[in-house]
């Protein structure tokens, strides 16, 4: 599968999916892949906001600038304009193979699990945790996208 774009995707775009969308800009620039990618949620209540404070923070620690992130709901037009969509869990990527007939649906896999990572392949959402929770999410988000590089690097 050749990709050109991929499309992050969490519940509402405010913490994990912004996240790994910033690692991944970063990582796969640094690696030198010309690869198109954003993120969204499959619920459209933070749709206009900011990421999550506690997010945009353990980020910048991290060296993540997540403060031009503005939140977005997952539109059935993203399933035309991007090669893959990555979920964040289980529950997510159901709502997205629901949204769409089944040929589509192929594209839609597991972040963590597409990014070759050892299970569990749910990426746990920090939103409702302590702090530690969105940094171990920066651990996380970096140890996926760089399965990631290394998955696309072996051509999808």
């Amino acid at each position: 599968m050749s990709v050109q774009t991929i499309l992050f995707v969490c519940l509402g775009n405010i913490c994990r999916s912004p996240l790994v969308e910033s690692v991944a800009r970063k990582r796969l620039a640094e690696a030198g892949l010309k690869i198109k990618v954003a993120s969204c949620g499959t619920g459209g209540w933070h749709a206009g906001e900011q990421a999550d404070p506690r997010m945009r923070a353990a980020a910048a620690g991290a060296g993540y600038d997540l403060g031009p992130h503005r939140a977005r709901q997952l539109s059935l037009e993203d399933f035309e304009r991007y090669d893959l969509l990555l979920a964040m869990d289980s529950d997510n990527m159901r709502e997205m193979r629901r949204m769409v007939g089944e040929e589509v649906a192929r594209r839609t896999c597991l972040f963590l699990e597409w990014a070759r990572m050892a299970p569990p392949h749910e990426f746990p959402d920090p939103y409702f945790g302590e702090l530690t929770g969105f940094v171990q999410s920066i651990v996380l988000a970096e140890q996926g996208v760089r399965g990631l590089i290394g998955r696309l690097r072996d051509g999808g």
